[in-house]
């Protein structure tokens, strides 16, 4: 079957099997941020925006997000560059493997509530498994990040 999506910003045109899923699609285009971790919808680690909305790409087919629009972590670049670097300064980024997760998730949540409480951030991030830091390292960088943004005048 063939299939139109746009991928950051890029319209990909393509034939595909019926139960290609959207993770694998996107891999087959260049998008080596999504990752496979559990396989079963757990983990978080193929997470990418659909329509601004996230998703796990792992439990959607490449036909479904036909017509949508997708952004994986390479089309958001520059929006992630923001963060990043402080949850990297609170040791968050140990093994990095994560870390495409949490930044899609991160960007979803302060693209809905630009001003998350502790809590907040804990619910929007639960989905996404992290085997190195506790999750703790991840809050207090996003709570560092706010707080920055804060003293710019820009909250």
């Amino acid at each position: 079957m063939e299939i139109k999506i746009t991928v950051n910003g890029k319209t990909i045109t393509d034939h595909i099997d019926a139960d290609l899923l959207l993770i694998d699609f996107l891999r087959a285009h260049g998008c080596y941020s999504v990752k496979r971790g559990c396989e079963t919808s757990n983990c978080g680690l193929c997470t990418v925006l659909m329509d601004g909305k996230p998703i796990l790409s792992c439990s959607l087919l490449a036909a479904r997000g036909a017509g949508h629009r997708i952004q994986t972590l390479e089309g958001l670049q520059q929006e992630a560059a923001d963060f990043v670097g402080f949850i990297a300064d609170q040791g968050a980024d140990q093994c990095g493997f994560c870390n495409p997760g949490f930044v899609m998730n991160t960007i979803a949540l302060l693209r809905e509530n630009p001003d998350p409480t502790d809590d907040e951030i804990r619910a929007y991030l639960a989905g996404n498994l992290c085997r190195c830091s506790g999750y703790e390292g991840q809050l207090r960088g996003i709570r560092a990040y706010l707080n920055s943004r804060k003293r710019e005048g820009k909250l």
